[in-house]
């Protein structure tokens, strides 16, 4: 399983959910896509890569795609999961191939997106009712997902805000409160681990942790 990092990058909260992934009997990779230099220019760079499809936080996954897939203890299938900008990576990533599931976590969903998703494979989706910044996107996946004929489980969690799968600690709601609110929603978190587990164990071999061993 390959987990991709929100903006603020590979943070306690990310690696928690790699961890969660390895006790559920996956090999969980966690890339840092930050780490090849200055932080914002590194976001900057990712942010444009998302957006045209092409770049090196797109070339990063892919090897880090290639390594699971090659990896001793791998069924050779592998899932995707991100949050945030993670989310629009991964909705970026799986139309190129090589994924057998792919959940978007409150990630932007490209314009023409029936154009830029083809070829994707199988999504569940979870998206926020109380973000702005990402209105009308879970509609337009859902939408491009049925046109597609992809099979897809998409859900808006009506009083959840962006970000509501991780427990933000510090200041960090007060500083982004105004602009982008977020709050963790532990109810809305656990039913959307719950869809994503569900979903990713009936189509990638080995899912119930048979063969696998707990790593990340």
């Amino acid at each position: 399983m390959l987990v991709v990092h929100e903006a603020f990058g590979l943070t306690a909260e990310m690696r928690g959910h790699a961890d969660r992934l390895a006790e559920a009997g996956y090999l969980a990779l966690a890339p840092d896509l930050f780490a090849w230099g200055f932080k914002p220019l590194c976001v900057a760079a990712t942010v444009v890569a998302m957006t045209r499809g092409n770049g090196r936080a797109l070339d990063d996954l892919e090897a880090a795609r290639l390594w699971l897939a090659d990896h001793d203890e791998s069924t050779g299938a592998v899932g995707i999961v991100g949050f945030c900008l993670g989310g629009g990576l991964v909705l970026a990533c799986a139309p190129h191939g090589g994924y057998g599931a792919a959940a978007p976590n409150y990630g932007t969903v490209p314009s023409h997106a029936e154009n830029k998703l083809a070829g994707i494979c199988p999504v569940v989706a979870s998206f926020a009712g109380r973000d702005r910044s990402l209105r009308g996107h879970p509609a337009r996946l859902r939408d491009a997902l049925e046109a597609l004929g992809v099979p897809h489980d998409v859900k808006e969690y009506e009083g959840a805000t962006h970000g509501f799968m991780n427990p933000h600690p510090g200041l960090l709601p007060r500083v982004t409160g105004r602009l982008l609110p977020l709050e963790y929603s532990p109810d809305d978190a656990e039913d959307a681990w719950g869809r994503i587990l569900a979903f990713f164990g009936e189509r990638l071999s080995g899912a119930d942790g048979a063969g696998l061993h707990p790593e990340a």
